[in-house]
């Protein structure tokens, strides 16, 4: 470790204290989930529906695209509502008309306000005190079963094809029969009447529910709890604290920037290319194809929104329905994002060996692309057929749609994936792990190294959870993969993979990259680790979680303060010698890496990351802003130019058109900027006012979201998306001329 043992120390330090706290979340999500009772019952004792029939019910949902078509708990798609706040809100507002028949012969709405108010007392008393589980049975009462026989017949005739209802599937993106089958619309009933329990029942001997009083419900007074406005204070304070230790400990122990002397020619160019980063090209333009098939679907998807079941008059929906699309949109960003960072990581593994491949290195390259090809068209035909019910419902898990967003694609592709990412490991290691036989300082090659290993296996945790496991467990799990993955060790692995990049290119010195290597790990994971729990603050956890959550989440946006400096250092990169021209276009995807990182990461994502915050805008159009910002602002240029810099090097005699390239990097950055403030925020900042006022049932309402201004502002998010389109574009057009072209690499 030698003089850089302080480093290696607290970075070990960080992932062992933070995993010991996520691991412990882990264990209170197990311990603390709620509970699916093994029956509902009336008073009498008869049995309306078992464990089994909830379980079921959670396949069925599963096989209609499961959150890619509404959402539960808050997680999911945006268009349709989200089936937890709309099954309870039309069950509580039932029980109330039932009881207002019952007792003053007429309909809740036409009761004096004195009237109501009392009847909204017995109400909270009734669903908030229905928690107390006998014998492993939930008793409900004989109102409560007729107001959930009520929501159950709505839901029913929602996704068959009732006529009665054809406008609010076009409303939602739902396709006509959107469950063929009646008995399974029961069971997803049941499911759905599940979840809303979990949020209307107190836990036991607290006066909170099960998923910390979300969504809010004024008629049960599902409000924030104590605990949520109380972290989300201590959040802001620590988000203030740790910006201002962080300037303090960069003014002051910030090294004096050694001077490099950067070479008169590219050292790369000096190491022949190894038949295994030949054969690269075709991951380079697997990427970029796979990146305008998604922005595409994007387009279609975004359609949807407006035409919900058509695209400019043609029954789109018969065939492939917006959940389908939806979920293909998702994979896609994930499959191309992905390929972006394996090409980097094959292309700078001979490049770590001393420009030499090791014994059959190309092989296992052409290996790995065409295990990558099955997995993306298997996962996407098993979404095909089980989406349009073509596949027995007990294939549908391994084979077809999981039903939860990021991992959408069947179990049995899932594995297929990680096993890809193993041989990608396998490759990597076998090139690194060999340098450390020669001599000289290895600390560069060693975080680098734990970056790949990072990346290689920490996609496993999607691995955890099965079929039916509880939807606490399976968020922990699920976010493992999406957040801490992804947003964790796929952003130290850039880093290191950058830093080793620039030293090899002779424009920092090695101690530079190696300092800037560890130091950053350490910051990304202190907060990025135990922040994943700010995804679980609803979803059926408890306080230590939503405390973890808030504070550490808030600490992920502290190092994002820096970004405007590392933007400068990567801009200024180009001038550093006349050469570096060459790569003027890969730095300046890294230079919009730090810019959106800062807003979609640090100001979209804090928007969303208080307790406080999140209770009420959870599921609204403001998460979509932070997701499109950060997922495609940081990770998809990150791999842009990733696939861009290994290009350069593939075929060196390539000119690529400065006209061509400079118009589609700044029609795709200002396509993602009008789609973001022309359509996804206003939107959110009304569905904000909405879920704030009457509820998160209101806000994905039908009636809320059909407004005319709203569907004009749907519709203006055409203009951002063309443009981004017109970009993306360009930059293919690009790619694909070099891929194709005839120059020798």
């Amino acid at each position: 470790m030698g003089q850089y043992k302080k480093l290696w120390v607290i970075l070990f330090t960080v992932l062992t204290l933070t995993f010991a706290l996520l691991g412990y979340l882990g264990v209170e999500a197990y311990r603390q989930a709620p509970p699916v009772p093994e029956a509902f019952v009336s008073q009498s004792g008869e049995v309306i529906m078992t464990k089994e029939d909830v379980l079921k019910g959670q396949t069925a949902w599963q096989s209609t695209g499961g959150m890619e078509l509404g959402s539960v708990l808050g997680h999911g798609a945006y268009q349709a509502p989200d089936w937890t706040a709309d099954w309870l809100h039309r069950e509580l507002t039932a029980w109330l008309d039932i009881v207002a028949q019952q007792q003053f012969g007429k309909p809740y709405a036409a009761l004096d306000a004195a009237t109501q108010a009392g009847l909204q007392v017995l109400l909270q008393e009734e669903y908030r005190n229905n928690s107390r589980i006998h014998d492993g049975k939930v008793i409900l009462s004989p109102v409560r079963l007729q107001a959930i026989q009520s929501t159950a017949a709505y839901y029913d005739k929602l996704y068959g094809d009732d006529p009665s209802l054809a406008g609010s599937r076009e409303s939602f993106a739902m396709k006509e029969n959107t469950l063929p089958s009646s008995e399974l619309r029961k069971n997803l009933s049941q499911f759905f009447f599940w979840t809303a329990w979990s949020a209307s029942a107190n836990r036991p001997d607290v006066n909170v529910t099960y998923t910390n009083n979300w969504p809010h419900e004024p008629l049960i007074k599902n409000v924030p709890t104590t605990e949520n406005i109380v972290w989300s204070l201590i959040s802001v304070v620590c988000l203030l604290a740790g910006i201002g230790f962080l300037v303090w400990g960069y003014s002051f122990l910030r090294g004096k920037e050694e001077t490099i002397q950067v070479p008169v020619a590219d050292p790369l160019t000096k190491l022949a290319l190894t038949d295994s980063q030949k054969a690269l090209g075709k991951y380079v333009f697997l990427t970029l194809a796979l990146f305008m098939v998604q922005v595409i679907l994007g387009a279609v998807l975004a359609h949807y929104t407006v035409e919900g079941q058509d695209f400019y008059g043609i029954p789109l929906s018969k065939y492939l329905p917006y959940s389908l699309i939806r979920t293909w949109h998702i994979q896609t960003g994930l499959f191309w994002i992905a390929t972006g960072f394996l090409t980097a990581g094959l292309f700078l593994a001979p490049v770590v060996n001393g420009g030499k491949d090791p014994k059959f290195q190309a092989f296992g390259v052409n290996f790995l692309f065409l295990a990558l090809l099955i997995v993306v068209l298997g996962s996407y035909s098993g979404n095909f057929f089980a989406i349009n019910h073509d596949m027995p419902l007990e294939l549908n898990f391994w084979f077809g749609h999981q039903g939860y967003e990021y991992l959408d694609l069947g179990r049995f592709w899932q594995l297929l994936l990680f096993v890809g990412f193993v041989v990608w490991l396998w490759l990597m290691l076998r090139c690194t792990v060999t340098a450390f036989k020669n001599g000289g300082d290895k600390n560069l090659l060693a975080i680098f190294i734990a970056s790949i290993v990072g990346v290689g296996l920490f996609y496993a945790p999607g691995l955890f959870y099965g079929e039916h496991t509880n939807l606490t467990v399976m968020e922990y799990w699920r976010w493992w993969v999406i957040h801490l993955w992804v947003e964790g060790f796929f952003e130290v692995f850039a880093t290191c993979a950058l830093a080793f990049i620039f030293y090899s290119l002779g424009l920092v010195s090695y101690r530079s990259a190696t300092v800037a290597s560890l130091v950053a790990g350490s910051l990304f994971l202190v907060g990025g680790v135990p922040g994943t729990a700010h995804h679980l603050y609803f979803s059926g956890t408890t306080t230590p979680a939503l405390a973890a959550g808030a504070v550490f989440s808030a600490l992920e946006v502290v190092p994002l303060v820096l970004l405007g400096h590392e933007a400068y250092e990567h801009w200024s990169h180009q001038h550093a010698a006349p050469w570096m021209q060459r790569l003027r276009w890969p730095l300046m995807c890294f230079v919009a890496v730090a810019f959106w990182n800062m807003v979609g990461a640090g100001v979209f994502g804090f928007l969303i990351n208080p307790p406080i915050s999140l209770f009420y805008l959870q599921g609204l159009n403001t998460t979509a802003v932070h997701a499109h910002a950060a997922l495609f602002g940081v990770y998809g240029f990150l791999a842009l130019g990733f696939v861009l810099l290994v290009a350069r090097y593939l075929k060196p005699d390539f000119e690529f058109n400065e006209k061509i390239m400079k118009t589609g990097f700044w029609l795709m950055n200002s396509g993602l900027v009008l789609m973001i403030a022309l359509s996804l925020l206003p939107i959110g900042l009304f569905q904000i006012s909405a879920s704030i006022s009457e509820g998160l049932w209101y806000a994905r309402s039908e009636g809320f979201l059909q407004q005319g201004f709203l569907e004009v502002l749907r519709w203006l998010r055409t203009i951002g998306d063309t443009v981004l389109i017109l970009g993306g574009l360009l930059f293919t057009l690009q790619i694909t001329q070099l891929t194709f072209s005839r120059r020798k690499a």
